[in-house]
């Protein structure tokens, strides 16, 4: 069988309860607890003797600081990674930098729920005047595309949970599914949007279903495919590796968003 572990990264500065801002496409870094939640993940996948053949982050520091600090607890440190913008979190627009509270103020309790957790809404767009308008940063370059599509990321200004699904899918489909097709252990430490969107699609979960999947930080999930992942498919519902850990973290995002 082939495996898929996916995870959000640990807790990081904005997701700290205490601040509640919309991180998106901004690079914070992790908290203290970020990093223990890092480890214990960690020593979750050497207990559970996963052996990654690749590991997967997005181009955000709290990703790849995650995917570091799991990497070395496993013993693979030495495993190459692949980054990819396409792992990055969903961009939140005129969002990112805002606290969830301030923001739900100003849209009200329906609208705010749309921006937050539908599947096909987009938030207001980032003013390209923002300090947090990523269009000027070296790892959205031209000279750092990938080639799979057209898609310009330094001028993406807002997304949808549909518009990461799209984003995923030629990525998925060069450099995830012929992994698993080949039987192999493939680790993609990401953020909670992504999470949902792959969620979505190997669980055939509809727009209406996925609005009310939350992901915690910091807590892998596992998904096996059988006759080497040749199916696209997998065969069963992901598996957290500490289900109490999972539901806790849950219960805190849900938690951020009626602050």
């Amino acid at each position: 069988m082939a495996t898929l572990v996916i995870m959000r990264h640990g807790e990081s500065t904005w997701t700290d309860k205490r601040v509640n801002r919309f991180a998106g496409w901004v690079d914070v870094p992790l908290t203290d607890h970020g990093r223990d939640q890092a480890r214990h993940a960690g020593e979750l996948l050497r207990a559970a003797h996963i052996a990654p053949v690749v590991c997967m982050t997005s181009v955000l520091g709290r990703s790849i600081e995650t995917a570091d600090i799991v990497l070395d607890i496993i013993g693979r440190p030495w495993l190459s990674a692949e980054r990819t913008w396409r792992l990055n979190e969903r961009h939140y627009g005129a969002f990112q930098g805002e606290t969830r509270p301030a923001m739900r103020g100003r849209c009200g309790d329906e609208l705010f729920h749309a921006y937050r957790r539908s599947f096909d809404v987009r938030p207001p767009k980032i003013d390209p005047a923002s300090p947090y308008f990523q269009a000027g940063d070296a790892r959205y370059a031209a000279d750092m595309a990938d080639g799979l599509d057209g898609a310009d990321p330094a001028q993406i200004r807002s997304e949808s949970l549909a518009d990461v699904g799209a984003r995923l899918a030629p990525w998925w489909a060069r450099f995830v599914a012929p992994r698993l097709a080949a039987g192999e252990c493939v680790l993609v430490v990401t953020h909670g949007s992504v999470v949902r969107s792959i969620v979505k699609t190997l669980e055939d979960l509809s727009a209406d279903e996925i609005s009310h999947v939350n992901v915690p930080t910091g807590v892998p999930l596992a998904y096996e495919f059988a006759d080497g992942g040749g199916a696209s498919k997998p065969l069963g519902p992901g598996r957290y590796f500490d289900e109490a850990a999972a539901q806790a973290g849950i219960q805190a995002v849900r938690d951020l968003g009626r602050a």
